[in-house]
């Protein structure tokens, strides 16, 4: 009963911090002319809009987690290497970092935190390739979070639906640090939505998007998933598999179309579905009922044996693969 209260305390704690910080991040963005501008091209907003919400997500989070929570070694690490991700997120709104010099202050983030010992460890590979794995995994959520960030309310919505996945994975494990981590981040991004839902009045800028990005990878990876079978290792991606679709779907129309993956381009599923006959706002709400239909089946694969697991699994890609051919389809020519 007490963990309850604790993470029905930081969720509001951290809810209110953010309905409270990020109007502030608003106003400082807009004294400071850290804003996006139109461009009419990607950016078709009617005027500027001020970035700095990433950091209102990232305090409150933290305020939140620090008046609730006893920080392990471990937990440490992760907030130090998430913090990192936050310093060079906010250096990028700014527009002076390139992708390599990001991709490496990625890459040193990621190795923080594989020498606290947060990583992947699957039982049956070498401890040298769950090293690998977490790198990628890790270094491609993050990317994932912000490659997905193209609409209002798009990453931080399907952000907010993993983390109440991954609160009710932690429940059902028994694990009350991942429960409250999850929750207050939780509550941190619903309170940034409420200012970021469309029209937005803030963004998240790469400061929220990546480190959103990294600390979900993080937990989602050192959930446990394979108590009934031993395909549940895969259920991290079935969480997040909006975000990692997408990311997927962007780099293969580049890749056909002879593009830099680093620039962005209109080829992102949500535009797709916005230059098919959706809203922004419908489209938004489907990618949530879509985030939340896959999290749900993530939660059904961890509790049924091998082979429902596997049928589970390839309805999921199957349903995906579907989706992206009908989206391929779609003229985004202007």
């Amino acid at each position: 009963m007490s963990f309850i209260l604790i993470y029905i305390f930081t969720f509001f704690l951290a809810l209110i911090f953010s309905l409270y910080g990020t109007p502030v991040a608003r106003e400082a963005a807009i004294k400071f002319n850290i804003v996006d501008r139109p461009d009419g091209r990607l950016k078709n907003q009617a005027e500027p809009v001020p970035y700095l919400g990433g950091l209102a997500i990232y305090t409150s989070f933290l305020l939140s987690l620090a008046i609730t929570f006893n920080f392990s070694n471990e937990v440490l690490g992760l907030l130090l290497s998430g913090t990192i991700i936050v310093l060079i997120g906010l250096i990028d709104d700014f527009g002076v970092l390139s992708p390599k010099v990001k991709f490496l202050g990625q890459l040193i983030a990621a190795f923080v935190l594989i020498k606290s010992g947060i990583k992947i460890d699957i039982i049956f590979f070498p401890d040298w390739l769950d090293i690998i794995l977490t790198f990628l995994w890790i270094i491609g959520i993050t990317n994932a979070f912000n490659i997905i960030d193209v609409m209002d309310g798009l990453s931080a919505g399907i952000a907010a639906i993993a983390t109440v996945i991954l609160f009710i994975v932690a429940l059902i494990n028994n694990n009350p640090v991942i429960a409250v981590l999850t929750i207050a981040l939780t509550g941190s991004l619903l309170g940034f939505l409420k200012y970021n839902f469309h029209p937005a009045r803030i963004y998240m800028g790469d400061t929220g998007s990546m480190f959103i990005g990294f600390i979900i990878g993080a937990l989602a990876m050192i959930g446990k998933y394979t108590m009934f079978n031993r395909i549940g290792f895969l259920v991290p991606l079935v969480i997040l598999a909006v975000p990692v679709s997408d990311t997927l779907f962007v780099m293969y129309i580049r890749f056909r179309r002879g593009l830099s993956m680093f620039k962005g381009s209109n080829d992102h599923f949500a535009l797709r579905l916005r230059k098919w006959r959706l809203t922004a706002t419908q489209t938004v709400l489907l990618s949530y009922l879509a985030g939340t239909v896959l999290g749900l089946c993530a939660i059904l694969i961890m509790h049924v044996s091998d082979i429902y697991a596997l049928i589970i699994l390839t309805i999921c890609a199957l349903s995906i693969l579907t989706a992206g051919y009908f989206l391929k389809k779609i003229d985004m020519r202007m």
